[in-house]
C-alpha cells in the first residue's frame, strides 16, 4: 500500500466531499476599471499571459503604475500561491502566482483556498484536471470565443479531501511535474539540435554555384494570387464544408497546417478558376510572415485566400518538392526574399518581384535524390507521429493520465 492509499484509508475511507468553489475559496473577479498601462512598474497579468499551468511573462510585457495598483489592492492583493482562472479568450486556463509583484487584469479570477481546508496547489491541479475541464466546457458560453460567467464558475464543485491527502497529492504531482519538465526540456533541446542539424544539412545540399543552370522563377512557373475584387465579390467564408480557402496561417515550414480553416462551399466557383489549386502547386506567403511555403497534396479541395501566392511550375525539369526545400533555405530567405521585400512596416512582396526570384535548376535526377534525402531527414525531425515530437507528446499524455488518476475520488454520500 502506498502512503497516499494509507492516508485515504485513514482520513476518507467512505469517500470525499465535493464542495463548490465559493464555499471553499475566497475569490476576486477582476472587473471594472482597466488599469492604465505603463512601460515599467508592476507586471500586469492578463488572460493572454496565462497558459495552461503557468504564467508566460514573455508573451506581453505590460505594467501598471503604483497608483492603479493601489486601486487593485482594494479588490484583493494577489499573493504567491493564489490560483488564476481565465473566463474568456481562452476560457479555462489555470496558473498559480509565483511572483509577489504582479497586478491582475479583467477576465481573470483569483482564487485562494480557505485556510485549513484547501491547499492552493491542490486547487490548481484540480482545476487543470480532465474532470473539471470537461464540466467547464459543458457550461461555457459563446460561439467564436468560449467564456464563462463567474457566478456559474463559483458554483462548480470540486473534490476536497482532508488536507493530509491533498498535501500528499501535491507532493507527488510537484515531483512528477518537475521530472516531466526536466525530461521535456532534454527532449526539446535534442529536437532543437536535430532541427539545426537538418537546416545545416539542407542548406548545404541546396547550395549551388555556376555549375548549374540558374533562371528566373517567372520564366519557369505561373505566379499569381487571388485578386481583391475576386475575394470580395465571389468568396463566402463559412465554418464548415468541404472546400477550403488556404490562408497565410495554413502555410508553415513547408507544410499545410489545417488546425484553423475557413470553408467556401457557398462561393461562386465559376469566377474563381484562377485561384483553384491542384496537386504540386506551391503556396507562398507574400504579406506579413513572408516566405512560408507548402505544396498542395490534393486536387479539387483547396483555393487561394488573400495574402498567399500560387506558384505552378511549368518547366517539367523542375521537381516542386525540390523547390519547396530550396525556398526554405537561409540563402534564399536572405538573398532573394530580403532583396525584393518592401520597406514598409509590414513586410510584403509583389507578384512581379516574386517572378524575379533566381532559382537553380540542377539535373532532375539530382533534384529527386536531394528530395529523397531531405524528406527522410525531415520526417525524423518534424513528424509528430514519429521520433522526438511523438515522445514529447507521449510524456504529456502520461503526466495528464497520472494527474487525473490521482485526482479521481469516490464521492462521499450526503448524510
Amino acid at each position: 500500500m502506498s502512503k497516499l492509499d494509507g492516508l485515504i484509508s485513514k482520513f476518507c475511507p467512505d469517500g470525499v466531499e465535493y464542495i463548490s468553489l465559493e464555499n471553499c475559496c475566497d475569490y476576486v473577479d477582476y472587473r471594472g476599471k482597466t488599469p492604465k498601462k505603463t512601460d515599467r512598474g508592476i507586471f500586469l497579468v492578463t488572460a493572454k499571459n496565462i497558459r495552461q499551468g503557468y504564467i508566460d511573462y514573455e508573451s506581453s510585457k505590460e505594467y501598471v503604475s503604483s497608483d492603479d495598483y493601489e486601486e487593485i489592492m482594494h479588490r484583493g492583493l494577489p499573493e504567491i500561491g493564489d490560483v488564476l482562472f481565465t473566463t474568456e479568450a481562452p476560457c479555462g486556463f489555470v496558473a498559480q502566482i509565483d511572483n509577489d509583484k504582479v497586478a491582475l487584469a479583467q477576465r481573470v479570477i483569483k482564487y485562494r483556498g480557505h485556510k485549513g481546508i484547501l491547499n492552493n496547489s491542490f486547487l490548481k491541479y484540480v482545476l487543470l484536471g480532465e474532470e473539471f475541464q470537461t464540466k467547464l466546457h459543458k457550461i461555457s458560453t459563446g460561439s467564436t470565443v468560449e467564456g464563462i460567467k463567474g457566478s456559474r464558475l463559483h458554483k462548480m464543485e470540486i473534490p476536497v479531501p482532508p488536507l493530509e491527502v491533498q498535501n500528499e497529492i501535491v507532493r507527488i504531482l510537484d515531483k512528477f511535474t518537475s521530472l516531466e519538465a526536466e525530461l521535456e526540456a532534454e527532449l526539446e533541446a535534442e529536437l532543437e539540435a536535430r532541427r539545426k542539424q537538418y537546416e545545416y544539412y539542407r542548406d548545404s545540399l541546396l547550395t549551388f554555384g555556376d555549375d548549374v543552370e540558374w533562371s528566373s522563377l517567372g520564366d519557369n512557373a505561373i505566379v499569381t494570387k487571388l485578386a481583391g475584387f475576386e475575394f470580395t465579390e465571389h468568396v463566402r467564408y463559412q465554418d464548415s464544408g468541404e472546400i477550403i480557402a488556404l490562408r497565410g496561417l495554413n502555410v508553415k515550414k513547408g507544410h499545410l497546417v489545417l488546425d484553423d480553416v475557413k470553408y467556401i462551399d457557398g462561393s461562386n466557383f465559376e469566377k474563381l478558376n484562377r485561384s483553384k489549386l491542384f496537386i504540386n502547386d506551391m503556396l507562398f506567403t507574400y504579406v506579413g510572415t513572408v516566405g512560408q511555403v507548402a505544396l498542395i497534396d490534393k486536387s479539387e479541395k483547396y483555393y487561394l485566400a488573400p495574402n498567399v501566392a500560387l506558384i505552378r511550375f511549368q518547366n517539367k525539369q523542375i521537381n516542386p518538392e525540390f523547390m519547396k526545400f530550396y525556398f526554405q533555405t537561409y540563402h534564399f530567405q536572405r538573398f532573394q526574399i530580403d532583396k525584393y521585400s518592401g520597406s514598409s512596416s509590414m513586410k510584403n512582396l509583389t507578384m512581379e518581384n516574386i517572378r524575379k526570384f533566381s532559382i537553380p535548376i540542377p539535373e532532375l535526377e539530382i533534384q529527386n535524390k536531394i528530395v529523397k534525402i531531405l524528406t527522410n531527414f525531415e520526417i525524423m525531425t518534424e513528424d509528430i507521429s514519429s521520433g522526438l515530437p511523438a515522445e514529447i507528446e507521449a510524456r504529456h499524455k502520461q503526466y495528464e493520465y497520472y494527474r487525473d488518476k490521482l485526482l479521481t475520488f469516490k464521492r462521499k454520500e450526503a448524510v
